[in-house]
């Protein structure tokens, strides 16, 4: 059974940092393919980062620049570091995982969300 948990949401004022982490477990690591996408209110799910299987890591124009995508593979543990933060990134953070390379968005397994609130 495919578990994603995440957690190290929270609120805090523009320019601040957080880091999300996203515990795994019943997944083939390091075959899969691991990411972070968010939602808004009242808008759609968007992709924010990703890393493959290889390390190679890709990110949306939103995210460059200020996010950082890691993983310890040792923990099995997903990581979004989270940097100049915008009142715009308020948003439910969701780790995302599938076998298969696509978007983040439609990544077939993901976690219940960790909130970020941003203020101005």
């Amino acid at each position: 059974q495919v578990q994603l948990v995440e957690s190290g949401g929270g609120s805090v004022q523009a320019g601040g940092s957080l880091r999300l982490s996203c515990a795994a477990s019943g997944i083939r690591w390091s075959q899969y393919y691991m990411g972070w996408f968010r939602r808004a209110p009242g808008k759609e799910d968007e992709g924010v980062a990703s890393i493959y299987s290889d390390a190679r890591t890709s990110y949306t124009d939103a995210a460059k620049g200020r996010f950082t995508i890691s993983k310890d593979n040792a923990k099995n543990i997903l990581y979004l570091q989270m940097n100049s933060l915008k009142p715009e990134d308020t948003a439910m953070y969701y780790c995302a995982a599938d076998s298969r390379r696509r978007s983040v968005v439609d990544f077939g397994y993901r976690g219940q969300g960790t909130q970020v609130t941003v203020s101005s």
